[in-house]
């Protein structure tokens, strides 16, 4: 650190990554700093970082559901949403969504985050304003694939981009608070619908804003103003965050060496890209992502329906979300708190599918409205641990930043298909009581029961061997830096079960 200490400030910001670098070259395979000093960095990290980046999402995923509040409070009568158009509106949405995912993170990955994050956000906060003012069915369509484009890279570039600055057992609580967002847009989102929504008719001849209109405006003006102003506060990398220290920068760079025994830098090759898709892992977490999404997503966008057709009226259905939302995103950020401290995912994913079965079980066949209502918040809080937990157990389980970055975006990418199927999953004609729908959530509880189970046993059956020698052939006539680039296929890699 003398070295780095020696320089002006003018010589240390032009050349800090050169230093960074030298400095890593330079390192034992043991931390060189006390305890206390590493917590001061992780203590400025989440301030800086956490809250920033969970407004950002909170957002992202207003302006992608809030299409389910405008449906009933208008929308469908003025489009002349009429059998199954709303189902095709909101998947093209997914459809869109789950092929930008990956190519983002790549880009991202080149780019880096202060600018290209907050870009997307400011983006879609643009379509959704641009909602506000759509006359036809088509119109609807072409909006959702615009939302698409740009949130497509938000949620797995957010997850990417934390994965960057925190250890593994410190990812998930913080991918709880951010993803936890999605619970907390789900309350703000009925909240705010119902607010704009009582705004009196406004807006020039031709262009009359109005209760459903009003949601998309606004919230897409909120979204570019808070947009606007995250670059702001996201810094580039651990390596140039000017609210830390030149020790500090050091700190948060050299523990992620020390556990992913990769250097940050590292651009994306296409054995990076191969090792990611061929990560079993990353299977068993798409898969669960995918089991999830139908929850979440089928919830996020339909559960005002569902509590319409329980009998609430329009506005009485938007304020029943709430405390719904409010369970679910407390629980999810509490769950992530414990699974980092016991550096465990599967378990408390398996766990926590039996709310979601009873809940789904009640929705299927409970007598009485106010058994379903129940229903809903077991299905709520039952599932919505699941994506932060998944996301989190397949970036942990995966080592260097250049697999990480794909990674993201793969098992997003893939598990946003369950958005699709969730839209498909609660027909009109399925509705008041909507037994297929839900009836494909339980069966999807079930499959995730049976993935977390099989998610433990494969990473512990394959703990093991490598504790006895069973992967040191991949050592063998490779190079020190060959070696340096095994990540997670390493032996002395050992996953988090």
């Amino acid at each position: 650190m003398a070295a780095i200490q020696a320089v002006d400030e003018k010589s240390r910001v032009e050349h800090r990554d050169a230093v960074l670098d030298s400095k890593s070259d330079e390192s034992i395979d043991t931390p060189n700093w006390a305890v206390e000093e590493e917590k001061v960095v992780r203590r400025k990290l989440d301030m800086q970082l956490v809250p920033t980046v969970t407004v950002l999402y909170l957002l992202c995923f207003l302006d992608r559901v809030n299409i389910g509040n405008a449906r009933i409070q208008g929308m469908a009568d003025d489009l002349n949403l009429i059998g199954y158009r709303f189902n095709i509106a909101t998947s093209i949405f997914y459809i869109v969504y789950l092929t930008i995912e990956v190519p983002s993170n790549i880009i991202l990955k080149r780019v880096g985050p202060r600018f290209y994050i907050p870009g997307l956000v400011f983006c879609f906060g643009i379509v959704s304003l641009g909602t506000a003012f759509v006359k036809t069915f088509a119109q609807l369509c072409v909006a959702r694939a615009l939302l698409g484009i740009f949130e497509g890279g938000t949620m797995p570039g957010i997850a990417f981009f934390l994965s960057s600055f925190y250890r593994r057992e410190e990812l998930y609580f913080r991918i709880g608070i951010y993803v936890s967002a999605s619970s907390i847009a789900g309350a703000f989102g009925g909240l705010l619908a119902a607010g704009f929504s009582q705004i009196p008719e406004w807006g020039v001849e031709g262009s009359k804003l109005h209760t459903w209109r009003n949601i998309f405006f606004f919230e897409g003006i909120l979204t570019m103003i808070a947009a606007a102003l995250a670059p702001i506060i996201l810094p580039q990398s651990p390596g140039t965050n000017k609210r830390l220290t030149a020790r500090e920068q050091w700190i948060a760079v050299e523990r992620l060496r020390l556990e992913h025994k990769a250097r940050a830098n590292e651009k994306v090759q296409a054995h990076h890209v191969k090792r990611a898709l061929l990560n079993i892992n990353n299977y068993v977490c798409a898969a669960g992502f995918f089991a999830i999404n139908i929850t979440v997503q089928g919830l996020s966008v339909f559960m005002p329906t569902i509590l319409k057709e329980l009998g609430y009226e329009s506005l009485e259905a938007q304020y029943y979300t709430v405390p719904v939302y409010v369970a679910a995103s407390l629980v999810a950020i509490l769950i992530g708190f414990i699974s980092d401290k016991t550096r465990m995912r599967g378990l408390y994913l398996g766990l926590f599918t039996f709310l979601g079965i009873a809940g789904f079980s009640m929705l299927r066949w409970g007598a009485t409205g106010s058994v379903k209502y129940a229903g809903v918040y077991l299905c709520a809080v039952g599932a919505f641990p699941g994506g932060p937990g998944f996301l989190s157990w397949g970036l942990n389980n995966a080592s260097g930043p250049a697999v990480r970055a794909v990674t993201s975006g793969w098992i997003v990418s893939l598990g946003t298909a369950g958005g699709i199927l969730a839209v498909w999953a609660y027909l009109p004609d399925d509705g008041p009581n909507f037994p297929i729908g839900h009836t494909i959530n339980l069966v999807a509880q079930i499959f995730i029961l049976f993935l977390s189970v099989f998610g433990v046993a494969y990473v512990v059956r394959e703990n093991r061997l490598r504790a006895r020698g069973g992967r040191d052939n991949r050592l063998v006539g490779i190079t020190e830096e060959q070696k340096a680039d095994l990540g997670h296929l390493h032996p002395d890699f050992r996953y988090i079960t």
